[in-house]
């Protein structure tokens, strides 16, 4: 596979940036989910609060009920970004995420971690040097997203896609809270040696991926959001570095942009990533610093 073939691969694997993106074993077809949803509001203005889940297997029912009522009520529709066209993705993804020179990644890691990634390549119908000009964060969220793919998995079952299909057909506006080079920012401005134990830590947990995502996801279908925040705050406590710079300052951004969008009249509705709205250093808790009360919405 060469280089630009990565970068093509890249493109969805790029829409799970968190570890909740994810998905979970196959369900029974249709069965229904009730994930969490939160409200804030004022006497002129409704800000509506989901958390997402980027990949998914068909059968799962949760764009119903109560969620959907209030997507339905919504004029505007705001994601974590609107992805741009393919090329433009491929060549943000080139520029940020490749090395042109330097040593090959597989020799910045540990030599077991090196062995690791060489050996679990081939499982993904990727040659074992396919990743050596990809930076440390690339090469992370490619393994973490793979396992994903191939159990089934699929962007295309994900919450955004569905939400942004609904909202396109009902004429609603459409709005990214970031742009694709942003988020892929935040990943490349981290100090390498945080990008190397990332991608270690990624590497070390491929035999365990679905693990955790059967975890989070249950919780996610079951609107359970202490459990979800049980899960997000022990995986921060392993990566203080990575999640204030992916999570905790997203989280404030976000927060400062919803109390912005408070002072025009309209009812949004804000899908993020579920693992942002879960946990001590959640959006909610954001808000709430900046007066704004949040509500959970019972449905």
């Amino acid at each position: 596979m060469t280089g630009s073939q990565v970068i093509r691969r890249l493109i969805p694997a790029l829409m799970a940036l968190t570890l909740w993106g994810c998905g979970q074993k196959a369900p029974a077809p249709a069965e229904k989910a009730d994930p969490a949803l939160w409200v804030a509001k004022d006497h002129d203005t409704t800000i509506y609060l989901f958390g997402t889940v980027h990949v998914l297997k068909p059968g799962i029912n949760w764009f119903q009920g109560g969620l959907k009522q209030a997507f339905d009520k919504a004029d505007t529709l705001v994601l974590e970004l609107v992805m741009p066209p393919d090329a433009e993705m491929q060549a943000i993804v080139a520029e940020l995420g490749t090395a042109a020179g330097g040593p090959p990644l597989t020799e910045q890691l540990p030599a077991a971690e090196a062995e690791k990634m060489r050996a679990a390549l081939p499982k993904f119908g990727m040659a074992p040097d396919s990743l050596d000009r990809a930076e440390p964060w690339l090469a992370a969220t490619l393994l973490s997203v793979l396992p994903l793919k191939q159990l089934g998995y699929d962007d295309k079952q994900g919450a955004e896609l569905t939400l942004t299909n609904a909202a396109k057909a009902a004429g609603k506006k459409l709005e990214g809270l970031e742009t694709a080079r942003q988020q892929l920012g935040y990943f490349d401005a981290l100090p390498l040696p945080a990008q190397r134990k990332l991608l270690v830590e990624t590497i070390d947990d491929l035999p365990e991926a679905g693990t955790k995502i059967d975890q989070a996801v249950t919780a996610w279908r079951k609107g359970d959001a202490d459990g979800l925040a049980r899960l997000v705050n022990a995986d921060m406590a392993s990566a203080p570095e990575v999640t204030e710079a992916l999570l905790v300052r997203r989280n404030r951004n976000w927060a400062d942009w919803i109390s912005q969008r408070m002072q025009q009249p309209g009812t949004v509705f804000v899908a993020v990533g579920a693992g942002h709205l879960a946990g001590d250093a959640s959006v909610q808790a954001e808000l709430a610093k900046r007066g704004l009360k949040v509500e959970r919405v019972r449905y």
